[in-house]
Formats: structure tokens, sequence, C-alpha cells
């Protein structure tokens, strides 16, 4: 297919270089705002620069939505006209209700998907075949300070990848949520199905972690988005006191993985898609429900003059 890339900023300069690299795209397009910009990312990457969304749309099949947030709706609406199968950037639109309302008017017969990454991370396949009745379940999500951030909570920068994990592949129905925190740092307990689940995300960290962690009665399984390693810790055959100190001794299981780029998988999986005009994994209903959950989070933090 020819596929296009709309916005070359971080995200985009990354979905120009895999594109580039997938045997199933024939021409690559890109545009954005910033042609200086453009001209150096497509020299990179043997990509051909339009100077307009229109122009890059009229020689193309499918395009990566990748320009800031507030703008997916106008942009994406100009890719629905032109009838083009279309992968947006998460979050989906600033706002689930603005999501709504841009996809009230999508058109017919094309692929939409939203890229919330870490669903095409190895480490949630494998978990979701390990674990059957969670007592327990926790993720953290924590960075360092990021300058391309601007305008959006460490909620929709952050931890709507873990939200989209927890409510449409281990949580369907709906959780109740408690949350503190603010703009750049953010805790949530929820409880889904009787499930205590709790959410940690931080602009503010020294370290950086990416880790899902699930107690079930028998096992406890621990999971590494960054270097897709998964962990099980079954119960210790025995308990004891040996000199006056507590004694276990656990089995460890070292799950294989087979590891990928998660990005890579997402955009070939969303040409596959597109080719055969069948749903991406992740659709825009999933993705507005990530919103929802997101706005219901913001609700309970103290974002002073956060937009």
């Amino acid at each position: 297919m020819d596929v296009g890339v709309i916005g070359v900023g971080t995200m985009g300069r990354n979905h120009v270089r895999v594109y580039s690299e997938l045997k199933s795209v024939a021409h690559l397009g890109i545009c954005d705002v910033n042609a200086q910009a453009a001209e150096a990312i497509g020299k990179q990457h043997g990509a051909t620069v339009y100077p307009t969304v229109g122009e890059l749309l009229a020689h193309v099949d499918a395009v990566s939505v990748c320009v800031p947030t507030q703008h997916h709706a106008a942009v994406v609406r100009q890719v629905f006209f032109a009838k083009k199968h279309a992968f947006i950037e998460k979050p989906i639109c600033a706002t689930a209700a603005e999501a709504r309302e841009l996809m009230a008017v999508r058109p017919a017969g094309i692929t939409i998907g939203v890229g919330h990454i870490e669903r095409f991370n190895p480490i949630i396949a494998e978990i979701k075949k390990i674990v059957t009745k969670p007592l327990y379940v926790e993720l953290k999500r924590h960075n360092p300070a990021s300058a391309r951030v601007t305008g959006s909570s460490v909620v929709e920068d952050l931890m709507i990848h873990d939200i989209d994990i927890i409510v449409n592949v281990f949580f369907p129905d709906p959780c109740h949520i408690h949350s503190v925190g603010n703009a750049d740092l953010c805790s949530v307990l929820m409880e889904c199905g009787g499930v205590p689940v709790a959410l940690s995300a931080s602009r503010k960290a020294s370290k950086k972690i990416r880790m899902i962690y699930i107690e079930e009665e028998e096992f406890t399984v621990e999971g590494d988005f960054m270097s897709q390693e998964v962990t099980i810790y079954r119960k210790p055959g025995r308990y004891q006191f040996e000199n006056e100190r507590y004694v276990q001794e656990n089995i460890i299981e070292k799950v294989m993985v087979n590891k990928v780029e998660p990005l890579k998988v997402e955009l070939a999986t969303f040409i596959d898609c597109a080719k055969k005009h069948a749903p991406f994994p992740v659709t825009p209903e999933q993705a507005i429900r990530n919103l929802e959950v997101s706005e219901q989070i913001r609700a309970g933090l103290s974002l002073g003059n956060q937009p």
C-alpha cells in the first residue's frame, strides 16, 4: 500500500522509520507544517515530502495521524473526507465528546485504528494466557519530565496506556474509580469486578518504570514492558523458621516471550487490516472509552489551570 504520515514530531518520526522498513509499504509520503524537518526526515528514510495534507492524501491509501492531540479532529476530518484508512495516535482526540463527534462523520469502508501501542507489547498476550482469577492488579508507568509533552496531564500522556489494558483487555465491565494527584503525578485505585486495581503514573520520576504486577491465589505474575520479560512466582513449597529467621522457598519461572518492537507490530497490523478492510484491534470505540475513564480520573485531580 501507499502510506503517509502527517506530522513528523517525535512519534511521527518513528512511524516514518517503521513504515520505511515494512515490505507491505510501496510508497511512503510525509507532511508537516515544519517543511525543513519534513525534508530532513524524508531524505533520511526515502519518503516523498508533500507541502499540504491534501496533496499527501491524493497520493496514498492510508495515513498515520501524528500531529499534536489538539489538532487530531481537524486533520482526521480531512482524512475521512478523502476516504483514506486512518491510524490515529493516542489519545484519539482532546476529549471524549470531540472523539464521538468525529466518529459520527467517519465514512464507511475504511479501517480506523488508534495507537495504544502497549496492546501490541508481547508481554500482554502472554500474561493474558496465564491470568484467570486475579486478586490484585497493579501497573506503574513513571517517566522523567519530557519537553515534548504540552497541554495534557500525565493521565492522557502516560496512564492512558494502562487504562487501555485494564478496561479493554482484563476488565471489560465498568470500574469504580478514586484518583488523587496533579498534572504530573497521579495515583488511582479502581475496583473492577470486585478486584482492586492500582495505577500510578509520573512525569517527575528519576527512574523510568513500565511494569505490571498481578496476584492470584497460587502465584504472582510480574511483567516489564521495556525488557519484555514476564516472571511467575509460585507459592513456596514450604514456610518455616530457621534460627529465628523466616524462610521460604519459591518456584520462579521465566516465561519465554518473543521480543518484538511493538510499534512495528502495530503498524504492520494496521496495514494488513486496511488491505483486508478489517477492523483494527484497537477500535475508536475502545479509544473513546479510554478517554472517558481518563476524564473521570482527571476529575479527581488537583490540576489548577491545567486544561
